[in-house]
């Protein structure tokens, strides 16, 4: 009887690491901004002064808006 108890909790410590180890993955990724983003373009372009600021605000208001 111990030894199903013992394979049990066993079998629940390896689910919980693994659910947790899949949990914080998608948490992780789901913060990352998508690389083609066109408003993560514009917003790198801006930071590496390819673009002013003037030219960042009339783009981002055009992304901004709905077709």
């Amino acid at each position: 009887m111990t030894r199903v108890v013992l394979i049990l909790f066993i079998m629940a410590v390896i689910a919980a690491v693994v659910l947790g180890a899949a949990l914080v993955f998608r948490a992780s990724r789901a913060r990352r901004p998508v690389a083609d983003d066109p408003r993560e373009i514009l917003k790198r372009r801006y930071a590496a002064g390819e673009i002013d600021e003037d030219e960042y605000l009339r783009r981002m208001s055009g992304l901004s808006q709905d077709w």
